[in-house]
């Protein structure tokens, strides 16, 4: 089976974290033996869209950008018409879009932003999606949201995750980590708020970025890793989340998370079993979580394994991989016995 990938974010080298879980996902499905070609920003001209914040945060700071958007689309069109595949996956709507024009047959796979965006033009995610092959979703939300859009046949397939050998030792003083884009549906915000006084570790960028002045930033990958390795908890406030590659992680690394009750963050940590669930616009229930874990070094270290079995047990990339698998061969209606 040949199979083109499709994505407006993919890495630009080993420490670029664009995309990361993207390219992550193809060298699983390449190891198992299938061709892939991947389809992305430097296959075809995206004018500076695509990458630094991202398409929507690059279309939010400087709005004239979206004059070029049709000639990126247009580009991207261009490319996939010379790929020879028998299957397109593609991440996210726009690249939904290109695949549906493309006249190939493809899947697509929803993340979050994607899904929230097509609210406002629902009539155009609907044909993308109807006329998928199979629509997959990183989480059951995610899922729910497609066939709200018109979604015909769904697979929640998540992320995986490769579980680091051991868990690391906690710095002193305990650490709080935050991953992400520094953004308001990120809870970023109440974060600030929630951990005033609290040894607060910021790894991300985004247009909040002046409002946390000591931010490290987007850091490479194995940066990134030894971050949830010394961190004593990881907070993940978003007031929406599709799937939560950050969540899945910290779990990985047998850290407990603190994460709010919303999207896809609600498939991955079991309140009270892998990490405290709160409501989310809550700073004083944040607060009261983080304060919690930093005063019970047991509590974090009994959350904290249950986490890291969890994201074996469920998150695994073999798992993940062989239901990817499945999903291609249901699509092109090749299914091996």
């Amino acid at each position: 089976m040949r199979v083109a990938v499709l994505t407006t974010s993919y890495p630009r080298s080993a420490g670029d974290a664009a995309g990361r879980f993207v390219a992550d996902a193809v060298e699983h499905v390449r190891l198992r033996g299938v061709d892939v070609e991947v389809v992305g920003p430097q296959q075809y001209r995206h004018f500076g869209i695509a990458y630094g914040h991202g398409m929507v945060g690059n279309l939010r700071r400087r709005p004239w950008l979206a004059l070029l958007v049709p000639a990126l689309l247009a580009s991207f069109v261009r490319a996939v018409r010379h790929v020879d595949a028998d299957l397109l996956h593609a991440h996210w709507l726009p690249a939904g879009w290109v695949a549906e024009r493309s006249g190939k047959p493809y899947v697509v796979q929803v993340w979050g932003t994607d899904v929230e965006l097509a609210r406002r033009s629902p009539w155009l995610a609907r044909r993308v999606l109807r006329r998928a092959r199979l629509v997959i979703a990183a989480s059951n939300d995610l899922a729910e949201r497609a066939r709200a859009l018109g979604a015909r046949e769904v697979r929640v397939i998540p992320s995986g995750v490769e579980l680091p050998e051991r868990v690391g030792a906690e710095a002193e003083p305990a650490e709080v980590l935050y991953a992400g884009r520094l953004s308001a549906e990120k809870g970023v915000l109440e974060l600030l708020d929630a951990a005033e006084g609290l040894n607060l570790v910021v790894a991300g960028d985004g247009p909040l970025r002046d409002r946390i002045p000591f931010a490290r930033g987007f850091v490479p990958h194995d940066e990134l890793q030894q971050l949830y390795a010394r961190a004593a908890v990881i907070a993940c406030p978003s007031r929406r989340e599709g799937f939560g590659v950050a969540c899945l992680e910290a779990m990985a690394h047998g850290r407990p998370v603190v994460a709010t009750r919303v999207g896809g963050l609600l498939d991955l940590v079991v309140d009270g079993e892998t990490g405290i669930v709160v409501p989310p616009r809550d700073p004083a229930a944040l607060r009261s979580a983080l304060e919690r874990l930093l005063a019970d070094p047991d509590l974090r270290r009994k959350l904290g394994s249950a986490g890291r079995d969890r994201a074996r047990t469920h998150f695994s990339w073999e798992r993940v991989t062989d239901a990817t698998l499945t999903a291609y061969a249901e699509a092109v209606g090749t299914m091996e016995s």
